[in-house]
């Protein structure tokens, strides 16, 4: 592929000169001109428009800090950021906090020194004075997925406790009574919410949470082994488990294998968050599905809005329950 280097050589003319052309910039006599346009049409040389862009000082960035890539959700969630962005004239510099809130502020500081327009945090469950920092020296700034509520911080996220009501209201109609649940950090606002909307939802349906019941875990696959694990050694294991997010609901299903058990059979599994493969396990897995491009898309629009001054706005959005056979039916 030709450079423009190859059609300065071609056309006699500086690198600076080729630039000027095909920028239409003035300073440029007519036979320069002809020069550099029949050496672009011979060489078939396509200027890369992107690394003009970046050259020049119309270039507006965004940073998106999530909280664990390997996490399907925040994947999903950082490509509807990305298109959302690009379509609004925007770039995306991406970092991953990794559940870190050291690695969180490493990198709202290489963001903010890099100048970003705006920023998107999901934040960690640690809350670090990094962040308040930012928001008191006026950066703009949107949450996605988790709020922090000591600071007012415009948030798009998921609404978790219809969804929630809805699974617990399923598993008790299919005979579930002893209902087991691995939350995720109470450090959260998403582990706090679910946990609250679970133990509701059982009162509601005449049900309670023993304590032995239930397991904190911390969003991660080794978290939902273990506490599948411990779960199922009880002198009265659970009959259904709702795992709070799906790499905790991973690593159940791990754990569910290695200990020989059969999904629906032995003991029923349901998650918050929904994966295409879900639908591809035998059996089907139960899961509660967010709008998670709608959620990374709404973000995006809010930010640009407050980079235009005018107020972000909050918004929460309801999940949808999707009953597959992973919880089969029991009787009391």
């Amino acid at each position: 592929m030709a450079t423009i280097k190859d059609v300065a050589r071609a056309a006699g003319v500086s690198t600076a000169t080729v630039s000027r052309v095909l920028n239409n910039h003035g300073s440029v006599t007519t036979e320069a001109r002809d020069r550099v346009n029949e050496a672009v049409r011979t060489l078939g040389y396509h200027p890369n428009s992107a690394a003009r862009t970046l050259r020049s000082h119309e270039v507006s960035t965004l940073g998106l800090v999530i909280g664990d890539v390997l996490n399907p959700f925040f994947a999903e969630l950082a490509r509807a950021v990305e298109d959302e962005a690009r379509e609004h004239g925007y770039y995306v510099i991406i970092g991953n906090a990794d559940e870190n809130p050291q690695c969180q502020d490493e990198y709202l500081d290489i963001l903010l020194d890099r100048r970003v327009a705006g920023l998107l945090m999901c934040p960690t469950a640690e809350v670090s004075p990094r962040v308040g920092e930012a928001v008191r020296n006026g950066h703009s700034l949107v949450f996605l997925d988790r709020t922090i509520p000591e600071l007012d911080i415009p948030t798009v996220r998921s609404e978790n406790a219809q969804a929630v009501h809805e699974l617990v209201r399923h598993l008790c109609s299919v005979g579930h009574h002893r209902i087991a649940i691995i939350s995720g950090p109470d450090s959260l606002v998403t582990g706090q919410e679910r946990l609250a909307a679970f133990r509701e939802a059982l009162r509601d349906n005449g049900c309670e949470l023993p304590a032995e019941y239930l397991r904190i875990g911390d969003f991660q696959v080794e978290s939902g082994v273990q506490a599948m694990r411990s779960l199922m050694e009880l002198p009265a294991p659970p009959t259904a488990v709702f795992a709070a997010d799906n790499l905790m609901a991973l690593g159940a299903l791990r754990s569910i294998r290695d200990q020989g058990l059969r999904i629906s059979t032995d003991v029923g599994i349901a998650s918050f968050d929904d994966l295409p493969w879900f639908e591809l396990v035998d059996p089907p897995i139960t899961a509660v599905q967010q709008r998670t491009e709608e959620i990374g898309r709404v973000a995006v629009r809010e930010l640009i809005a407050s980079l235009h001054g005018e107020q972000a706005r909050s918004w929460k959005f309801p999940c949808r329950f999707v009953p597959r056979q992973s919880c089969g039916e029991r009787h009391p």
